[in-house]
This record gives C-alpha cells, structure tokens and sequence, in this order.
C-alpha cells in the first residue's frame, strides 16, 4: 500500500471563516443572503399566485417524476447496497471522531433521536392510510395486485413497509455518515459542502460549495415548513374529530397550533440540544411506546401479530419487484408512490443527514449504519404492522367508518381505526399528542440543521440564530396556510420534491467521495498501527 498522509485533507478553511456578524449573529455571507432572498420571493409569490405557483411547480414534478423514475428507483438501490456494504467492509471499524472519541449520547437517546427527526410524524400520518389506501385501490394497486383481496391485504403491507424501510434510512445513512466522517474525523465544517472535499478539494469553499448548501437549506426549509402545514392540517382534523361539538378544525386551529408548536420548539431551542431535542425524542419515544402497546393489546392482537410475519415476509419477498424499475405495468401507482417518496426522501436528506451527523459522534461507521439502517426498519415493521394491519382487519371484518366509506381524508384515517379500539378518546388524544410533540423535535432540529450551514458549518452559533430559523419554519407555514391554503402548501411540497432530482446526483457522487475518504483514513490508522 502506497503511503497516505494527512495532506490530502488539509485545508486552511475553518468554519465560519466567511461570515459576517450584523446584530450580533454569526452569518455565512453568501449562503444566508442568497437563501433568505430565495425563500422570501418564493413565499411571497406563492401567496400571491397560489394555484399559478402550484400548478407550475407540479408540472416540474410530475415531470422528475415521469421522466426520471428509472434514475430514481437505480439511485435508492445503489444507497442500500452501498450501506449494507460498508457493514462487511474493513472501513466498518473506523470510529467517528477518531478511534478514541467517545458517544455523546447513551444508546437509547440516539436511538429516540434518530427516530424522531427521521420519519417519526411520517408514521403518525401514513401508517394506517397508506395500507388502506393500496388495499382498497384509492390511488393504484402495487404491482397491479387485485384490491380488497387476501393478496391485496399482503401486498399492501409489505409496499407501505418497502416505502419506510431500508431506502429511505439509506439515504439518510449515507448524507449522515458523510457529513459526520468528513466533520469529525476530518476537521472540515459541518455541512454538506465537505462531504465533497475528496473530489472538488478547496474548491468547495467556493461557489460549487455555495450552490451546494443553498440547496440544502432551501429542500429543508420547504421540507420542514410542509410538514409542519400538513401537520397542523392533521392535528387540527383530530381535535375536531375527537371533540366535534366545540372545534371547528378550521383554520384558526390550524394557525394555532402552528402558533403553539413554534412556541415550544423555541423553549426547546433555549435549553439547547441536551435539555431540548433530547428530551423531547426520549417523550416522544415514551409517547408512542405507550399507543404503539396500547394498540396491540386493545386491538385485534393475534391479527396484528399475524400481520408482523405478513409484513416481514411480503416486504423481503416483493423488494425486488418493488424496486425494478423497468417493464411496471402498475404506473399509476409506481409513480404517485414509490417514485414520489424516493424524491421526498432525497428532498429531506439534507436535514435528516446532518442532525443524525450532529449526535452521533463516537459511533462505529458499522455501529452507525447498523442503528440507522437496520434498527429503524425493524421499529417501522411493528408500527406498520399494528396500526395498518388493525385497520385493514376493521376493512376485512366490515367494522368501521374505513370498511363503510374507505379512505376519505388521509389525515383523520388514525382517528377513525382508534375508533373502534376501546378507549377511543384516551388513544385519539394521546395520538394528537405524539403528532404535536413529534413536530416540535423536527422544528427544532431542523433549525439547528438551517443554523449550522448558513453559520459556515459551525455548531456554537449565537442561540438567537436558531430562534430565527424556528420562527421562520413557523411564519412560512402559517403565512402559506392562512394566505393560499392547500394550493400554497402543495406547491412547496412540490418544489421540495423537485428538488430531490437534483440532489440525488449529488448524493451518488457523495457516496463515491465518502467510499475515498474512509478509505484514506483506514490508510492513515494502518500506517500509524491502529488498526
């Protein structure tokens, strides 16, 4: 082996070495001006041409989405293959921080933070409509299986299991690994411009580099101020659901529990990423725990443990058919589904990445894709599985507002299956709870995410700096539901999905740059005898 040294990786950048500090902040001088000028002309223009800027920016994605959906499944494929591989790999034993670093966070913390910031409202919301939704044909079938059939039920748990398994946390996996090996092992920034330093050398700290992060602050700002509306939407449709005769769950809800949200992930900010996202992940985690048991034991309990191994097995044994993307005869579906979440994911990838990144020093590279690849998946088959499969089993068994009417709004699906366990009002208020909570933790580590790229990559910026960024997730989401309602949000939906086209690129040529850069430093610790 030919000697490695430490040159290759050694930069006079430092983070924050561009910023300017106006009112005290600490501020990167092109990325902060040049995303805060972005966002600003496309909410304003979003709230003056609602439907104009939907339909536009729904062309852009239907159009990715059409013409790229080959790319799309090839792409998410390489990242899983990609991250089982370095598992087995010699590189598994590198140490994020270096071979001495220390966790900063016990297990189950990480674990729970992981999870909260990955996907952990996304379940709230899809684990009963999307199994629903494939099995009684609301939006195509996977596969073209027969709707309402015992084929159907199967299948249409293992594609809603294939949609929040291993691929999405691949992607995730391979933005955060990325992000935490080059900041930790390799003393660049924190951000994802460093994830290419291998290839593009001190050219990142220039306008490649500058492109590079305005995209991923602006995917995670739409990404986030979405959900957060979609969010509000759902809880509010619970409260009036759960309470018919005194609220509306009209706008003025909405708006307020946006109001609320943002409140208490500005307390979160405050008491910093110990006394805030933490906490809130390990109550979130306690919260769901609590309906995810509930569920299973009040529930139809030998059909949800029957749809455990149904799950498993439809999921591995259709993965293949679930990821070819040549020859599908089932378009509708493959491309309002699969092809859809694949760009979401990418979309999100910025800001999942990095906070995963942010707590996970002092983990092994196969310790690390281990737990964010493989632990998540298996919690996701059993909160699948208990939630989808009560509902299709209230389907099947003709019990219910989801056997009579079927999926009518996707946001009151979880409150209409709760309905039918015992302890309705006590489950559908402990759900609401758990949507609530989960949103304040991705504000929260969403603000600390946008923070840290438009600081320079570096993580002790001024605590005000992440006040702004939580208010302003906040004001976009209010702003868009109270000035253009459904049209305003599905058009920054569809821009943040747009978005994943580009960014997919840059996530296979950042594995190509992490794959370089492990194996420099598993270099470095052989020559100094250390592995």
């Amino acid at each position: 082996m030919s000697e490695i040294t430490k040159d290759e990786y050694q930069t006079d950048y430092v983070a924050g070495q561009d910023n300017v500090t106006p009112f005290g902040l600490d501020l990167h001088n092109v990325v902060f001006p040049v995303t805060a000028v972005l966002i600003i002309l496309f909410v304003v223009g979003t709230l003056i041409f609602p439907s104009a800027s939907k339909e536009i920016l729904d062309s852009a994605k239907n159009g990715a989405i059409a013409g790229f959906d080959w790319f799309f499944l090839l792409s998410a494929n390489v990242f899983v293959v990609f991250c089982l591989a370095l598992i087995f790999m010699p590189v598994g034993k590198i140490r994020i921080g270096g071979m001495d670093a220390k966790p900063e966070f016990s297990t189950m913390s990480w674990f729970a933070m992981l999870f909260a910031a990955g996907m952990g409202i996304g379940l709230m919301f899809w684990a009963v409509a999307e199994p629903v939704a494939y099995y009684t044909d609301w939006y195509g079938t996977p596969l073209n299986v027969a709707a309402n059939s015992p084929e159907g039920a199967k299948l249409a748990m293992g594609a809603t299991m294939y949609h929040w398994g291993l691929h999405p946390w691949a992607i995730y996996a391979v933005v955060a690994l990325s992000l935490s090996f080059f900041a930790y092992n390799k003393g660049m920034p924190l951000t994802i411009r460093s994830a290419f330093f291998p290839i593009l050398g001190d050219r990142i700290w220039g306008w490649p580099g500058h492109i590079i992060d305005i995209v991923a602050v602006v995917a995670t700002i739409f990404g986030l101020a979405t959900s957060l509306g979609f969010g509000a939407q759902q809880a509010s449709a619970g409260l009036a659901y759960l309470f018919p005769e005194s609220i509306s769950g009209g706008i003025n809800v909405q708006m307020a529990i946006i109001v609320g949200v943002t409140f208490l992930a500005l307390l979160s900010v405050l008491r910093g990423l110990d006394g805030g996202v933490k906490v809130l992940s390990n109550i979130n985690m306690v919260i769901a725990g609590l309906l995810l048991f509930f569920v299973i034991f009040a529930g139809p309990t030998m059909s949800i443990i029957e749809t455990l191994w149904t799950t498993t097995s439809s999921y591995v044994g259709n993965m293949v058919a679930l990821s070819n993307p040549f020859g599908r005869e089932d378009d509708t579906w493959f491309h309002g589904w699969t092809v859809f979440y694949w760009a979401w994911w990418i979309s999100w990838s910025p800001f999942v990445g990095m906070f995963i990144a942010r707590v996970s020093k002092g983990r092994t590279v196969r310790e690390f894709i281990i737990a964010v690849l493989l632990v998540p998946t298996v919690i996701t088959v059993l909160w699948m599985s208990t939630f989808g499969g009560s509902a299709l089993d209230q389907i099947q068994n003709n019990v219910g507002a989801l056997a009579s009417g079927g999926l009518t709004d996707v946001s009151l699906a979880m409150f209409q299956m709760l309905e039918n366990i015992p302890f309705t009002a006590i489950s559908s208020f402990l759900a609401i709870i758990l949507v609530l909570v989960f949103f304040v933790t991705s504000s929260d580590s969403g603000s600390l995410v946008v923070d840290s790229i438009t600081a320079g990559g570096k993580v002790d910026a001024p605590t005000s700096q992440r006040v702004f960024w939580v208010v302003m997730e906040g004001a976009i989401a209010a702003a868009l539901i109270f000035g253009g309602g459904g049209d305003a949000l599905g058009a920054l939906q569809a821009g943040a999905v747009s978005a994943g086209l580009p960014f997919t690129f840059v996530l296979l040529v950042m594995c190509y740059s992490l794959y370089k850069g492990l194996n420099h430093e598993r270099g470095l610790l052989i020559a100094e005898g250390k592995m």
